[in-house]
């Protein structure tokens, strides 16, 4: 069984995504043990709590910087034993964290990585200022900046003609990233990732018993 735990900010509509697997049990030998937030009336919380699933504050008001906070965090998740950080919409910097969870925490990027890489700011704007006509979303493991680091999957939409940033943002969460992000997590809780330098493979699934 594997003990996760996520990290979610601002209304959680990531981790919902998640919640909805745990629920309908499409997740095997998965356990979302705690939800780790940044303050107490994010509706993340509310989300959370409503699932039955316990819900902590890390408020990083209370510490001097952003790297004693990031080990607060590192240390709650210790405590613990979590085996995967799952990031659903966290909006604050990782910052020690990837070097204690080396190749488990699993997050999602809204578009086709590594497009937009260097950007900061709102993707989706940024896809219809350039005219992209197919964007999308990709599943990865964070990298030790808590950045992009190895693709695990990825899933293409297509940009309508009447898309704003607003519906092209709500469009690439519903139809890519909630489903990219629960997938990824089924098959790092399948044992069916390995990594290979900066490569994701992924293994196929063992033939059904007769």
């Amino acid at each position: 069984m594997v003990r996760a735990a996520a990290l979610a900010s601002g209304d959680g509509a990531l981790l919902q995504a998640i919640l909805d697997s745990m629920y309908f049990n499409e997740i095997p030998d998965f356990e979302l043990v705690a939800v780790i937030c940044p303050q107490r009336d994010c509706y993340a919380m509310k989300r959370a709590l409503n699932a039955g699933v316990p819900a902590y504050v890390v408020d990083p008001e209370l510490f001097p910087t952003m790297t004693s906070h990031s080990m607060a965090v590192a240390n709650k998740l210790k405590d613990m034993d979590i085996d995967l950080v799952i990031l659903a919409g966290y909006d604050l910097t990782l910052g020690v964290i990837p070097y204690q969870f080396r190749n488990r925490i699993i997050g999602t990027y809204p578009a086709l990585y590594p497009a937009f890489e260097d950007m900061e700011g709102d993707l989706c704007r940024a896809v219809l200022e350039r005219g992209v006509k197919i964007t999308g979303a990709t599943a990865y493991f964070a990298d030790g900046d808590g950045r992009v680091g190895g693709v695990i999957l990825q899933k293409a939409l297509e940009v309508l003609p009447e898309d704003d940033p607003e519906s092209l943002r709500m469009r690439v969460l519903e139809e890519c990233e909630w489903k990219l992000l629960s997938e990824a997590v089924a098959l790092y809780c399948g044992g069916r990732l390995t990594i290979h330098g900066s490569r994701v493979l992924i293994e196929k699934e063992p033939a059904a018993a007769n």
